[in-house]
């Protein structure tokens, strides 16, 4: 049985806004998610442009470029609740330098990393990002 979630999709406002928005339908970004729960979940995915990508990574870890993505971890047990932040900009400059859809870029970059957040922190380690 998968474990329930809840799940909040946020857009920013940024250029091609409307290719990321076809990309990242709610009912696929939620079954993305659900393939790397493994406890219930509070989970915000926040798609954003190149600026407010850059701010965040510089506030929070001190580095001052727009990264593909961030991700905020608050608590693990019983439910899981972290934000992931995905800036749209570099999700798509790296899906074109791969030769991938957005779509399946997205896919990789939303459901890979949840996972790895999660899967370290079952064994004790803290977020790596």
């Amino acid at each position: 049985m998968t474990p329930t979630l809840d799940l909040s999709l946020q857009f920013g406002t940024f250029a091609n806004g409307p290719a990321h928005r076809k990309a990242l339908s709610a009912a696929r970004v939620r079954k993305w998610m659900e393939i790397a729960l493994l406890r219930p979940a509070e989970i915000a995915v926040r798609i954003v442009g190149s600026e407010e990508g850059q701010s965040l990574n510089r506030q929070y870890r001190g580095k001052d470029y727009a990264t593909n993505v961030l991700t905020f971890d608050y608590t693990r047990e019983p439910v899981v609740s972290a934000d992931l932040v995905l800036c749209a900009p570099v999700v798509e400059r790296e899906a074109h330098e791969q030769g991938k859809t957005l779509e399946a870029h997205y896919a990789h970059a939303t459901e890979m990393e949840a996972l790895e957040v999660l899967l370290l922190g079952a064994l004790g380690y803290s977020n790596p990002y």
